[in-house]
């Protein structure tokens, strides 16, 4: 059977085929996801680094870079929480992989709200603790 489009895959699915995008370094693929007006909000963001990105360029710009830092090889925990609106969905994940420029190990801890209208990937608020991010990325 074919993969489902985009516009026909469940909120978890979508989610889903965009961390495997990310496993993969496919980030052209990843920002394919999103919707023309998506929003990307991090509300823990450390200190000069934005706390939102509206728009997929704007989205697609810090992916450009994110090789350059981390190299990601597993997503070992990932539960999806329902909320009220099946579009909407809440995932406490976990990655794990490393440090591109010291080769050490990287292992982070997240909760992302999403939001998806018409299969793409509308509002995406990430509340990954700041104080894990490399160094690197924080310029």
């Amino acid at each position: 059977m074919p993969p489902a489009t985009t516009a026909h895959r469940t909120p978890e699915d979508l989610f889903r085929h965009g961390l495997r995008l990310l496993l993969d370094q496919d980030f052209a693929a990843w920002v394919d996801l999103w919707d023309d007006q998506g929003v990307f909000e991090f509300p823990f963001a450390p200190e000069g680094r934005p706390r939102r990105l509206e728009g997929r360029s704007a989205v697609a710009a810090p992916m450009r870079d994110y090789p350059h830092h981390i190299e990601l090889d597993d997503f070992p925990h990932l539960t999806f929480h329902q909320t009220q609106d099946p579009g909407t969905i809440i995932a406490e994940m976990s990655a794990v992989g490393r440090l591109v420029a010291t080769d050490e190990p990287f292992a982070m801890s997240y909760v992302a709200v999403v939001a998806v209208a018409n299969g793409r990937i509308a509002h995406y608020r990430d509340y990954g603790n700041p104080l894990a991010v490399p160094a690197s990325m924080r310029s």
